[in-house]
């Protein structure tokens, strides 16, 4: 008896341990698990005001839609340009070190909106917008497979579309709350423009890009003010789950994987999807649905509304669907949806493009952590190059603004997203392979 007492209290005894050592870990991982998970709202927040700046910006210099196109590529460029050095400062200075960086780069960034405004230059725009997307670049790079890996490997892909969540909370926010601080109302006709003086097209352009100042400003300080908080955070020191360490990660061992491959691909023409989605999402709504610009703003705020519902209802559906087999359901919906937004009429455009930013919701962090499962030491580089795949979004647009010059309806340029989403269909029937790498 006294035998068996002393082998069932050594049992209770290391499970007690087992617990409090789980309990600890918890414990540690929390607070850094909130404040990147904070970091999710905060660029889904600036990507956000894009939509806003588009036709804002289009009215101040009397763009077309094509160089209106522009600021998504000038934000999405930085992704392909900068990934790989964000990447591998993170293999030599960790993911804390990458996260600082990029806080710093995007804080700076949003205060350069002010002395763009002043120059009463588009290409000055263009530049704080590229320094911004510099600093987004880095923290994508390493906030997304960190989330993935504080934490059971198993339920990674729920954990980064729980954090992905606030990005669509951010996407409600940005335009129906700073979206009409930026917004002027004003809609003055290119007759009316071409009737103004030198001195009054001047103080027009100046009253219109004046606007973007304050709440850019606020934001660039407020993004300084958490680097601040992480530089004085002590983040958990997560290591790679191979145990050759990063000394054995390289971009051939990356590329090997199946998986990584097609991440890739599919991550390129989701993100150009949801820019084309999102960007021209006003100009969709004031054309297809005759909607005034203030009123389209609104709507967008739903859209963003729909972008953040989804998150956290395809993180729930995840408990009882395969991640794999929910991206399947919800591309041919997506698919379908794109058709009717193309030859569709009047509101129903409207409420159609809603629909599609509920069911591309999950796609981001969904490609993200299925193209980079199983990659062991080549995670970060694997991280890396799926970023980089972001420039889609820089490509993507020009070419849906290019239709729409060409064809003078907005509407036919939705045959981009139509393409996207088919891809990232062919993705998630075949990025389930087994990895190589």
């Amino acid at each position: 008896m006294y035998e068996f007492n002393k082998k069932y209290m050594a049992l209770i005894t290391q499970t007690d341990i087992k617990k409090d050592v789980s309990s600890n870990e918890n414990k540690k991982w929390l607070f850094p698990f909130i404040l990147v998970t904070s970091l999710f709202f905060f660029w889904g927040f600036v990507h956000n005001l894009d939509p806003i700046l588009i036709p804002h910006l289009r009215k101040a210099f009397n763009l077309t839609d094509l160089e209106s196109s522009l600021i998504d590529s000038s934000v999405f460029i930085a992704y392909f340009v900068m990934a790989l050095p964000a990447g591998y400062i993170m293999r030599k200075y960790g993911y804390k070190s990458g996260i600082m960086i990029g806080l710093v780069l995007f804080g700076i960034g949003s205060i350069l909106f002010v002395p763009a405004a002043n120059s009463l230059q588009y290409i000055y725009f263009l530049g704080a917008l590229f320094v911004i997307a510099c600093g987004l670049t880095f923290l994508e790079t390493a906030a997304n497979p960190y989330v993935t890996i504080l934490g059971p490997s198993e339920s990674a892909t729920k954990r980064l579309n729980f954090s992905q969540s606030f990005n669509g909370l951010a996407a409600f926010i940005a335009p129906a709350y700073v979206g009409p601080m930026i917004l002027s109302g004003k809609n003055a006709t290119q007759a009316e423009l071409d009737a103004m003086t030198p001195a009054a097209l001047h103080t027009h352009i100046l009253e219109e890009a004046a606007s973007v100042k304050m709440p850019y400003l606020i934001l660039g300080l407020i993004i300084l003010s958490v680097a601040v908080v992480f530089y004085f955070t002590n983040m958990p020191d997560v290591k790679d789950e191979d145990k050759e360490g990063v000394d054995g990660a390289s971009f051939a061992g990356a590329l090997s994987s199946m998986r990584l491959r097609w991440g890739i691909l599919a991550q390129f023409f989701y993100v150009g999807a949801q820019v084309c989605v999102a960007s021209f999402f006003i100009k969709m709504a004031t054309t297809s649905a005759g909607l005034d610009e203030d009123t389209a703003a609104k709507y967008l705020g739903f859209y963003g509304l729909a972008f953040m519902i989804g998150r956290f209802a395809g993180t729930f559906f995840m408990q009882y669907i395969q991640p794999r087999k929910l991206l399947i359901i919800y591309s041919i919906i997506t698919i379908l949806l794109s058709v009717l937004a193309i030859v569709g009429t009047g509101m129903v455009v409207v409420y159609t493009l809603i629909a599609i930013a509920f069911f591309m919701s999950i796609m981001f962090p969904t490609i993200f952590s299925m193209g980079i499962d199983g990659l062991g030491h080549n995670t970060k580089i694997g991280s890396s190059l799926i970023v980089m795949s972001i420039v889609g979004g820089a490509l993507l647009p020009p070419v849906l603004g290019y239709i729409s010059d060409v064809t003078g309806s907005i509407q036919n340029g939705y045959i981009v997203p139509l393409i996207c989403f088919s891809v990232i269909l062919l993705f998630a029937f075949n990025g389930h392979k087994t990895n190589k790498a």
